[in-house]
């Protein structure tokens, strides 16, 4: 193993002044199989995604051990499709990557064990790489023109949080949510709806046939912070729905979808357009699968054409989980000197949000 460690660090310290870079990178955080090949960080020759969302369906959510099964299911096979939709060989990759936390640990573990037996087998420098960043980079793919510095709201399954973006590799935290993210609520309420998984897409589709009349026993806490509180909500809707089933009384879920929907873009979109507008921020950034949902965008595209602020939006299909997103996000860190892991690297279900290239 130190053998493979300085044979990869010699690699991964050539690379970092190489003109050309191309990584095939690995991700199973949740129910989403992902391996994609990207050069320079921009470029995406192969995105390969084999979803889960069909099996986890009859169980109204992700099972983790479900997951991780069919995670080993159909790796080796996005690995060969990747390879092939990319028209290249493995001696063509210049570095392996892959999402090693936040997720499930059993799902995450996974692609970190085949990841480091690809990067042992080829001789090839590990990067180990946070999904929450990766999210973020699913923009730079997105947006070829796009360059920190610049603010993201961040609204993930398991993270909604406001970032300032001051370099590829310098994030900071500005405000995040103290319980819930807003993914989870969208799943919850969903669920209590009787809707399919996953809740967010379908509250979205719901909600377009409905109205917003629906003022629930709920008021948006945290006023002057920047930072998000979505349990109180959840539970307002949960409990407005069961108070009306007790009743026997019909519950429209289009106008539950679409006040609650409304509510939540609401909070979104104000508190990080205060924060934008009160710190002089020229660029605002959306990641995360909750970024797909339409309502958002439509209102933080209308506030930012309103006040003269650059707005990007990640493509639908790097709102959720790939590995284009890590492959990309794999590159920065690379030419910051970050992420090169040993084959003890292991899966964490959490992990830091903030990022420096300077500690």
């Amino acid at each position: 193993m130190s053998n493979y460690l300085e044979i990869a660090k010699k690699k991964f310290d050539m690379l970092r002044d190489k003109d050309n870079v191309t990584i095939l990178s690995i991700e199973s955080s949740c129910d989403e199989t992902a391996v994609a090949i990207v050069r320079n960080g921009r470029e995406v020759l192969s995105n390969i995604v084999a979803t889960q969302i069909d099996i986890h369906k009859r169980f109204g959510g992700v099972v983790p051990e479900v997951a991780s099964r069919n995670h080993i299911l159909a790796i080796s096979s996005c690995y060969k499709k990747a390879l092939e939709e990319a028209n290249l060989k493995a001696d063509n990759i210049d570095a392996i990557a892959v999402t090693y936390g936040a997720g499930l640990i059993g799902a995450l573990l996974v692609g970190v064990n085949f990841a480091k037996t690809l990067a042992y087998a080829l001789n090839l420098p590990l990067i180990a790489v946070s999904h929450i960043h990766g999210h973020i980079s699913a923009n730079y793919i997105s947006h070829l023109d796009l360059k920190p510095p610049f603010t993201c709201l961040m609204v993930s399954g398991g993270h909604t949080a406001i970032l300032d973006v001051d370099d590829y590799c310098e994030i900071k935290l500005i405000g995040s949510t103290v319980d819930d993210s807003v993914g989870e609520c969208f799943d919850k309420v969903a669920r209590v709806l009787g809707l399919s998984y996953p809740g967010g897409p379908n509250i979205d589709k719901l909600a377009k046939k409905g109205k917003n009349n629906i003022k629930f026993n709920y008021h948006p806490p945290l006023h002057e912070s920047y930072n998000f509180s979505f349990s109180g909500l959840k539970t307002a809707v949960v409990n407005y729905v069961h108070t009306l089933e007790q009743r026997k009384e019909t519950v429209n879920k289009e106008n539950v979808a679409c006040s609650f929907q409304e509510i939540v873009t609401d909070e979104l979109t104000d508190k990080v357009m205060r924060y934008v507008l009160e710190n002089g921020k020229k660029q605002l950034v959306v990641a995360g699968g909750v970024g797909a949902n339409s309502r958002l965008r439509e209102k933080l595209t209308k506030q930012c054409e309103k006040n003269n602020i650059q707005i990007f939006l990640p493509d639908l299909k790097y709102c959720t989980d790939n590995a284009a997103m890590i492959g990309s996000m794999a590159y920065y860190y690379l030419k910051n000197g970050l992420g090169l892991a040993d084959l003890t690297l292991t899966a964490k279900p959490n992990v830091e949000i903030t990022l420096s290239s300077k500690n």
